[in-house]
């Protein structure tokens, strides 16, 4: 809602501020300190009232520009994260150098010991958060390894789509209740590769349409809850990784059908992927997302491309591929500059 202060009538988030009253510009820098600034917040007040120029940039340094701090933020959650990966692959690599050597209780008993030590770690109260989602992160892992090395001694005649699936299901609860990013992404890995492999395996008489229109409508039901609901607490990262990942199986999945002639599956997934690429460009420009301004227009055109090659496979027509594609990659891109431009020009 709009409220009316003596330096000038602006807009301002409702979930900032329940009560508005500015006399100076010092009240207003104190005011805006309580809560989280976003960019798009400052350069709207600024622009609508008399603060000074060095007060913006310093509000704009404090709270939007990168610095020294958020650096080191970075480079220590990244060597977490790489240090993560790398102890699990150690693990499952120990486990298979070593796998005739080793007596099968004690396979187990390695997994198992691993397995309760990350979970006790995870369930500390005295361990920092981060530290007991990394640590729930591990557990979760263990689960797969425990499965796998469970299957191969006993030869429990489980294939690869019981194997995910069950790692799937364990590990459900433990990602809902650790809410890490990075653990939703495993989560949804581990989704997809289900669905794959019980399309290969189970459900032979899936065409590879369906399956593609299936990884779509998941992966697509994943963002729209993660921007819908929980957007704040959603990293840019895992919805750009989940947007890529939709647009990749939307482009494959139309390719695949206009290529395999043009069957009610192939119908559905085009209305999907239609909507889906009309409704990704308008929140990219509602969002001023260029992000998904860029991946979008390039899955059209790779869709128009294989459109041409569908109708003819002349000589000619590689010829006019090539055109089309130098042409429209250099359309795209200029008006990406232009939105760039103009989205930097309503900031000032």
């Amino acid at each position: 809602m709009p409220f009316l202060v003596e330096r000038g009538t602006f807009f301002v988030p409702t979930n900032y501020f329940q009560f508005f009253c500015i006399f100076d510009s010092i009240e207003f820098l104190e005011l805006l300190n309580m809560s989280t600034i976003q960019r798009e917040d400052i350069h709207l007040i600024a622009r609508n009232s008399d603060i000074p120029t060095d007060e913006t940039q310093q509000l704009l340094k404090k709270h939007v520009y990168t610095n020294a701090h958020d650096w080191k933020k970075f480079l220590q959650l990244f060597s977490i994260s790489a240090g993560t990966g790398f102890v699990v692959f150690g693990i499952v690599f120990f486990f298979a150098y070593n796998w005739a050597d080793l007596h099968k209780f004690v396979k187990l008993g390695l997994i198992v010991a691993l397995l309760l030590t990350a979970t006790t770690i995870a369930l500390l109260p005295t361990v920092k958060v981060l530290i007991q989602k990394i640590a729930l992160t591990f557990a979760v892992a263990f689960i797969g390894v425990l499965f796998a090395v469970y299957g191969q001694i006993y030869q429990t005649g489980a294939n690869a789509y019981d194997f995910f699936l069950a790692w799937t299901i364990f590990a459900t609860l433990w990602v809902v209740v650790g809410n890490f990013s990075p653990l939703w992404l495993i989560y949804l890995v581990l989704l997809n590769t289900s669905l794959v492999l019980y399309a290969e395996q189970v459900a032979e008489n899936w065409s590879e349409i369906l399956v593609y229109t299936l990884l779509v409508v998941l992966n697509a039901l994943f963002y729209i809850i993660a921007t819908r609901y929980f957007k704040e607490q959603t990293p840019t990262w895992l919805l750009h990784t989940v947007g890529l990942a939709i647009a990749f199986c939307a482009t494959i999945g139309v390719i695949a059908g206009i290529f395999s002639g043009f069957k009610i599956e192939f119908l559905f997934l085009l209305l999907i992927a239609t909507s889906l690429f009309g409704g990704g460009i308008w929140y990219g420009l509602t969002s001023k997302s260029s992000y998904l301004l860029a991946i979008i227009p390039f899955c059209i055109i790779a869709i128009c491309s294989a459109l041409m090659f569908k109708i003819s496979n002349h000589e000619l027509m590689f010829f006019a591929v090539s055109i089309f594609v130098i042409g429209s990659v250099t359309f795209t891109i200029k008006n990406l500059f232009n939105l760039q431009k103009k989205w930097a020009h309503e900031n000032k």
